[in-house]
């Protein structure tokens, strides 16, 4: 799964870059998403096959800050390019006489490095609320990465503080992108209705299911993960919830971005000329 995950993401990115075709905002975001996703895939299974292998499942508490650092980053990085690739397909569909204008290289770079700037800020937030647990009441982690909320439910202050700052990184990194999204489509999908010919209706759905199907699928393991952990205390579920959004959404993706794209199925079939 986890070469796959690799090898997926790498054909999508190299398509988009060796194809001039595809060097617009939609495919710059999700050439992005593709690099996120194989970054964010690679800071738990390596570690998650090492210890299969070798049978060891321990890591150092620097370490696993360390692993737990970069997976919100990346993580955090996800949910921000699935909002701004949201922003992009409002504007493409409700303001398409706009769009060059507003979607110019310009904004697309700032659209980017304000995704990254708000997740570094996501990662060093989890990092220094860690770095002031100074005990805990267990070392064993009821999952195979080092995930923020099991860390948290370690500590060993009030259960309540925790389930208050796991709602807390809910409402301030999660519920702007959610509602975003869902304002965004509900625009959309006002726009596409108003379509007169069923045949324009099903190419303007057609940009956007996969790009829907992402999110439903991202959104709703992560938020699930924060509030099981928070709520429920059910590892076993948060567990496969985690394995859901952190190894098999990033294999799907590539697959979800390219089964209904003809202009990737184009550019995927002149790569593999180029290189046979």
């Amino acid at each position: 799964m986890y070469l796959v995950t690799v090898l997926g993401n790498l054909l999508i990115i190299l398509a988009v870059i060796s194809d001039s075709h595809l060097h617009t905002p939609m495919y710059f975001f999700l050439s992005n998403l593709s690099f996120t996703d194989i970054c964010f895939i690679s800071t738990t299974v390596p570690k998650m096959i090492v210890d299969i292998l070798t049978q060891n499942r321990v890591i150092s508490y620097e370490d696993c800050l360390t692993q737990m650092s970069f997976y919100v980053l990346f993580g955090c990085m996800d949910y921000m390019l699935l909002t701004v690739m949201g922003y992009d397909r409002f504007v493409a569909i409700c303001y398409p006489l706009h769009y060059p204008t507003i979607m110019n290289p310009s904004s697309s770079a700032s659209l980017l490095l304000v995704s990254f700037l708000v997740s570094v800020l996501d990662s060093q937030t989890h990092n220094m609320i860690a770095l002031q647990f100074t005990c805990f009441k267990d070392v064993e982690i009821a999952n195979f990465f080092c995930e923020p909320s099991q860390i948290f439910n370690h500590n060993c202050s009030d259960p309540f503080t925790n389930t208050i700052l796991m709602y807390l990184f809910i409402f301030l990194f999660a519920f702007f992108p959610i509602s975003w999204n869902l304002y965004s489509y509900y625009k959309i999908i006002s726009s596409i209705l108003k379509v007169p010919s069923s045949g324009g209706r099903h190419k303007a759905f057609s940009t956007c299911w996969s790009h829907l199907s992402v999110v439903c699928l991202f959104y709703g393991t992560g938020i699930g993960v924060y509030l099981g952990s928070a709520v429920l205390q059910s590892p076993g579920k948060g567990m496969v919830a985690s394995l859901m959004y952190t190894v098999v959404t990033p294999m799907l993706n590539p697959f979800i971005y390219s089964l209904r794209n003809r202009d990737m199925h184009s550019a995927l079939k002149r790569l593999y000329r180029i290189t046979v």
